[in-house]
């Protein structure tokens, strides 16, 4: 009778952790990348821009656009006289923050895993290391100026965060959707 009686238990015990953790992995799918507002938080840059200096004529392009069933924007670039790269952005759902790789077609590759954004403006932080080995912070803001104009800023601090100087400054104008 004992050996019946923990039996029963051990069946009912077993029984309840699977309804627990059936529930528990169940109870809340991930919204979908398309509808999730975390997500869309950067839609204000998607499109086609022509990229210059402040106040100077563009001399470079990008197209900005979504993929991977709108979970990742991609910035498709061409700096002019041969230099391109793809920067990759998403909003990560496990841990509530953007993340970002940007590589260049120059052998250059940065990695952002500390980003925040919110509609119409975007902040991203990674470490590298300069030329002498020297330990970098690099920092992008992408900043909506208007529905046609858009803003990157990419700062650098050696000493870290204390100062920073500017790598690039771009004001993006739309050429298109």
């Amino acid at each position: 009778m004992a050996n019946l009686t923990r039996r029963y238990v051990s069946t009912a015990m077993a029984g309840m952790a699977l309804c627990l953790a059936s529930q528990a992995f169940g109870a809340t799918p991930t919204p979908s990348c398309a509808t999730d507002p975390a997500s869309r938080q950067l839609d204000f840059w998607l499109g086609s821009w022509a990229v210059g200096a402040a106040g100077s004529a563009p001399n470079a392009h990008s197209k900005v656009y979504l993929a991977l069933d709108q979970c990742m924007v991609v910035e498709s670039w061409d700096g002019g006289r041969g230099h391109r790269g793809e920067n990759m952005l998403a909003y990560s759902a496990d841990d509530k923050s953007w993340h970002g790789l940007f590589v260049d077609n120059e052998g250059r590759v940065h990695v952002f895993w500390n980003g925040k954004a919110s509609p119409g403006a975007a902040e991203f932080t990674g470490p590298s290391s300069g030329s002498d080995g020297a330990s970098v912070i690099n920092r992008v803001k992408i900043v909506r100026i208007s529905t046609d104009k858009v803003e990157q800023i990419w700062e650098k601090s050696t000493d870290n965060g204390a100062t920073w100087s500017t790598a690039f400054r771009g004001e993006y104008s739309r050429t298109g959707p």
